[in-house]
This record gives C-alpha cells, sequence and structure tokens, in this order.
C-alpha cells in the first residue's frame, strides 16, 4: 500500500536531441512556473512535467565539482565535437551524447514527499526496473549514487549517473542512462570523479545491439508511473513542443 497520491500526472515530452544550453533553459524555465504557481494565492494543480532526450556531446561539471576531473584539453575537446559546461546541479563531471537517453524530472515534490534523499532513491529505483525488464541486474552501491552493474565485485561498473537540483521542492537535472553511448568520450573525464571504477552502457554488457531508445523511453516512462505512483500523458516531437508552449505560456493566478 502506498501513502503517495494518485491524482498526479506527469506529462512525458520526448524531444530528440536537443543542444544542452537549450535543454538547461528549459528546465529553469519549467521549474520556474512550477515555483510561481505554488506562490500564487490561487494554484492550480499543474501537471509534473518530464524530458526525455540525448544531447550532443557535452561535458557538465556539478556545482561541487572538480575541474581537474575534465582530462581533455581544448584542443581536444574541440577535435571531439565536445563542449564543456559548469552547470548548477550536484555532483562532479560527467559526459552526455548520442546514445545516451537523459531524462529531466521537474517535479514538485511538494506533491510527493519533501525528501531528497528518498528522491534519489526513486530515480535510481526507477532505471533499476528499467534495466531488470530488459534482463540486465543492476543495483545501487553504497555512497555513490547512480545505477550500477555489480558483479563481479570489484568490478562495478556506472550504467546511470544522477544530479540533481531542488528549488522551493521542485526538482531539475536528473538521470543520464547509457543505452548505446561511445565510452571513448569517458576516458576524457574521471566519471563521477570516482577513479577506481569504470562506466558502461546496456549494450556493452549483451542486452543486444537490437535495444532502441524508443524502447528504453517506454520503459522509463513505465517504471516512472509505477515508482512515483502517478498517470502519465506520453508526447513525442512537435505534440511535445506545443504542449510545453502553452505550458510555458500560461500565466499563474495572481
Amino acid at each position: 500500500m502506498t501513502d503517495r497520491p494518485t491524482s498526479n500526472q506527469i506529462t512525458v515530452c520526448r524531444l530528440g536531441r536537443v543542444a544542452y544550453a537549450e535543454a538547461w533553459d528549459l528546465q529553469k524555465r519549467l521549474q520556474a512556473r512550477l515555483v510561481a504557481n505554488k506562490r500564487s494565492d490561487e494554484p492550480q494543480l499543474l501537471d509534473h512535467v518530464m524530458l526525455l532526450l540525448e544531447h550532443p556531446p557535452v561535458f557538465t561539471l556539478g556545482k561541487s565539482g572538480d575541474r581537474s576531473h575534465l582530462l581533455a584539453t581544448d584542443t581536444e575537446l574541440a577535435s571531439a565535437g565536445a563542449e564543456f559546461v559548469q552547470i548548477d546541479r550536484g555532483g562532479d563531471i560527467t559526459y552526455h551524447g548520442p546514445g545516451q537517453l537523459v531524462g529531466y524530472p521537474i517535479l514538485d515534490l511538494d506533491r510527493y514527499y519533501t525528501d531528497i534523499h528518498r528522491y534519489l532513491r526513486d530515480l535510481e529505483e526507477v532505471i533499476i526496473g528499467v534495466c531488470a525488464a530488459l534482463g540486465l541486474a543492476t543495483s545501487r552501491v553504497d555512497g555513490r549514487t547512480g545505477v550500477w552493474v555489480t558483479t563481479p565485485p570489484g568490478q562495478e561498473r556506472k550504467i546511470c549517473a544522477m544530479g540533481i537540483r531542488c528549488s522551493r521542492w521542485v526538482t531539475m537535472h536528473g538521470f543520464a542512462l547509457n543505452v548505446d553511448t561511445d565510452p571513448r568520450h569517458f576516458d576524457m573525464i574521471v566519471p563521477c570523479g570516482i577513479a577506481d571504477r569504470g562506466v558502461t552502457s546496456l549494450v556493452q554488457e549483451g542486452v543486444g545491439p537490437d535495444v532502441s531508445m524508443q524502447r528504453v523511453m517506454d520503459l522509463v516512462a513505465e517504471h516512472m508511473a509505477r515508482v512515483f505512483a502517478s498517470r502519465l500523458l506520453i508526447l513525442d516531437g512537435s505534440d511535445a513542443q506545443s504542449y510545453l508552449s502553452a505550458y510555458l505560456d500560461a500565466s499563474p493566478t495572481s
């Protein structure tokens, strides 16, 4: 029996490939929209939003991260067609790029629970469920946020990185699940600041070359609905863009 509300709806917007700066700006606007609604005299019951997308190659460093964990020079970044961006989430350095599913849940945790650690564990549970559905056993590693392939012992490999930011209990940023990511990009950083463990992907772990981004997105939506006990509305392409425009253009009651 869950103690969570069942009236929550998460609108999942599947946007394809989006430049990092554009997606970051969209997240901030969605977060601000939910925060402004909470502050209004007559708040509406707005949908939560989750963006699912891929990025062109980019390395991002969290606000508490160590710049020295970027091992590549500016010239090497340019040769790889990658950029480097310092951002406002927690966590250290990570890589985003083609073949990686990035999820940005913009959730009002006041309507679920006000516990950041619980939220991160729930995001991990979503990804653990996705991997299990694809036949891959994954789990958590004590003291290390994210989802890991933990066999054999001592050779744990991170398959999904996580980092979030929260303002007035409205979340942004989220997770990056390696589906069929080029592993060479991870050689240019100390991933998440962890030097003694590796990074992997669904394809590298033998899930199969036929695993599609579409299938993984469907599973992420299914397990978000399960873990967060929420209804889902799934939108693609132009329908997602139209929804987001209308969502952001609507003004909260003042």
